[in-house]
């Protein structure tokens, strides 16, 4: 199979009929990443629990949830998903949003692809009146933790993440994606 270069990638909305591919490649990354010991019954239910092609047909009705993907060739090889309006009480802005996914499937990573749906992420909820983008990343994800950082969010501290009562160290991001003057 012949990958296109990524000066072939185009950013757009998700629509409706990406429910289906959206949540095979959601599967995909995070299977790839969080599941690195192989499958185990927790990891199995979260996976189908929260990467279905149902739980993307919610999401992409849901107006407080954006999702921009990118495609290669009339392929989908990533996509960003943002929770507009989403606070988090361990970050001092209350218009806020969460980036709550950023896939890129593997042979696209090093692209520069997540870095550019990050980007359009930022400025979509930027738009949409948020102050900071936050997010959470696993601490057993190196490449995330180096990533985000070069995107330019600061680490603002621990959190957890928890799946059927295990608790997984996460760090907490965040980054100004828009400049209020002050009054």
């Amino acid at each position: 199979m012949t990958i296109s270069p990524p000066d072939a990638v185009a950013f757009r909305a998700a629509r409706p009929d990406d429910a289906r591919c959206l949540g095979v490649l959601s599967t995909q990354v995070f299977l790839d990443t969080y599941a690195t010991q192989g499958i185990r019954p927790a990891v199995a239910r979260e996976a189908l629990a929260l990467h279905s092609v149902a739980v993307y047909e919610a999401l992409l009705a849901d107006a407080g949830v954006t999702i921009l993907v990118a495609e290669c060739a009339g392929h989908l090889v990533g996509f960003s998903q943002v929770a507009n309006g989403v606070a988090n009480p361990q970050l001092p802005f209350a218009a806020a949003s969460e980036l709550q996914r950023l896939y890129v499937q593997e042979p696209f990573s090093g692209r520069g692809i997540g870095r550019d749906l990050l980007r359009h992420a930022e400025k979509s909820a930027a738009a949409l009146g948020a102050d900071m983008l936050w997010l959470q990343a696993w601490e057993g994800n190196v490449r995330a933790l180096q990533f985000y950082p070069r995107c330019g969010y600061e680490e603002l501290g621990a959190t957890v993440y928890t799946i059927e009562g295990e608790d997984f160290p996460n760090r907490l991001f965040g980054k100004r994606v828009r400049h209020v003057a002050p009054a």
